[in-house]
């Protein structure tokens, strides 16, 4: 996608917000006294509108707190810290190094965010998803695809909050005098949610991308999201068939350049987001690389550092270096790199990546090791080792080759998304890697607390064990 279509998309969400909070606030806001019902009809009377409420969920504008904004830098720096991606040299915010210390407090202002903002936007979604199902002014294929677009999106939501809280309350209306009060439900029952809404978009969606770039769902995006629910679910067949189909697919392949990966019109991008704004790109970049002649706020966790061998290009690609003197010599800091444009103008154009062609290789490489198929799996790890300028894996066992792929998996996702974080746990590995490596650790703390303002909004909703 060229630099003129990005603007040009830019400018679309741009009126898009515009439009949605000028034509639309009643639907899409949440009201200090919200009516129990939106009436029928409101928001949608032709595509047009339609089309602008769904812009603005994917409005991306990093620091904002809005959009998808809750799980950018703030997943991805909170979890590197209370995992082993990630160390911190911040000694002015307790609210931060409460994470890194895995002595997060359920008055935690960033946990209370990532709880509010999903819900907000999950409120959002839900709006869009009914007023487009009761709007008689939108063609049925049209009314599919946003469908489709609007269910993987709420279903990404949902599987971030069932692994950030672990239970959690399960709404699909926008009836407040209900969901407003509505107690957590299983972790199985939200993930089952997930499913269905994956599996639907699948019916709704097709293999072309509704626009340029890979900027909004198409039905690649939900297989590759259905993959990786799949291996969280140990529905390894399941798993293992959703990755194949990404990668058979032909639509995408991985960068040989590792500096492209994440730039915008990457190929290796399933679904990636344009930011609104020039001056900071993503809000990766803003935190993780530092100003010439200043520590590095998140830098690269000694235990991260270790697993890299000598030769991995994504050393020099994703890592970054500098030297800092504080009047006792020169230390050495490595700092999270992947996202690299600080300023305006930057060189290149970077989109913040949701979904990438390479984890798809890691899902059916695990998949295919439980299900017994070595070879596969050894040659789909070979695929991102190669990338990176590294040969082949040697194993002793199935439960070494298990190892190795994980440890690829680190290597390759360490900072995005909260992959690593979400491994430990989903692997049962939590416990002796953290218990190693930190002090402090206690098992409660693999989920985090809920807030507790929203407790005290919310009668119903109880704590996590050990808060």
């Amino acid at each position: 996608m060229n630099k003129f279509f990005h603007q040009k998309l830019r400018l679309i969400f741009i009126i898009s917000a515009v439009l949605l909070s000028v034509s639309c606030k009643k639907l899409i806001e949440v009201p200090k006294n919200p009516l129990g019902q939106i009436a029928e009809g409101e928001l949608f009377s032709d595509s047009l509108s339609a089309l602008s409420a769904v812009a603005g969920v994917y409005s991306y504008e990093p620091g904002s707190g809005q959009g998808f904004a809750f799980s950018d830098n703030s997943l991805a720096k909170l979890t590197g810290m209370s995992g082993d991606d990630l160390s911190t040299t911040i000694s002015y915010s307790t609210t931060l190094s409460e994470f890194y210390n895995n002595a997060v407090q359920p008055v935690n202002s960033y946990i209370n965010s990532m709880w509010a903002n999903s819900y907000k936007s999950i409120y959002q979604i839900n709006a869009i998803i009914d007023g487009i199902n009761k709007s008689p002014g939108i063609s049925g294929s049209f009314k599919n695809q946003l469908l489709g677009e609007m269910k993987v999106t709420r279903a990404l939501y949902y599987f971030h909050l069932v692994n950030i809280y672990g239970a959690v309350p399960l709404i699909l209306t926008t009836d407040y005098k209900s969901t407003g009060q509505q107690p957590r439900v299983s972790a199985e029952e939200v993930y089952n949610q997930i499913i269905a809404d994956l599996s639907d978009a699948q019916t709704k969606l097709v293999k072309d991308y509704p626009s340029s770039g890979h900027l909004r769902p198409n039905l690649y995006v939900a297989t590759a999201l259905l993959a990786k629910v799949y291996l969280y679910r140990e529905n390894w067949q399941k798993a293992y068939e959703a990755a194949d189909k990404v990668i058979s697919s032909g639509q995408y392949s991985l960068e040989s350049d590792l500096d492209a990966v994440f730039l915008d019109g990457s190929q290796e991008a399933i679904w990636q987001l344009p930011s609104l704004v020039t001056y900071a790109q993503t809000q990766d970049a803003q935190d993780f690389v530092p100003y010439s002649g200043n520590i590095p706020s998140y830098p690269i966790s000694e235990a991260l550092l270790q697993k890299m061998e000598g030769t991995d290009s994504r050393l020099a690609a994703w890592i970054g270096r500098t030297e800092v003197d504080q009047g006792n010599g020169p230390e050495i800091y490595f700092y999270p790199n992947k996202y690299k444009n600080t300023a305006s103008p930057a060189p290149t154009t970077e989109d913040f990546m949701v979904l990438r062609f390479a984890e798809q290789y890691l899902i059916r490489a695990e998949a295919a090791a439980h299900l017994g198929n070595n070879s596969i799996a050894v040659k789909d790890v070979f695929k991102i080792r190669s990338r990176a300028g590294l040969g082949d894996i040697n194993y002793s066992s199935q439960e070494d080759l298990l190892n190795k792929i994980m440890q690829e998996r680190q290597r390759e996702l360490f900072c995005e998304w909260g992959n690593r974080w979400f491994d430990l746990k989903r692997t049962k590995t939590i416990d002796a890697v953290l218990g190693s490596e930190k002090t402090n650790w206690r098992n409660f703390q693999s989920l985090y607390p809920v807030p507790l303002s929203q407790i005290r909004a919310n009668s119903n909703l109880t704590q996590n064990t050990g808060y």
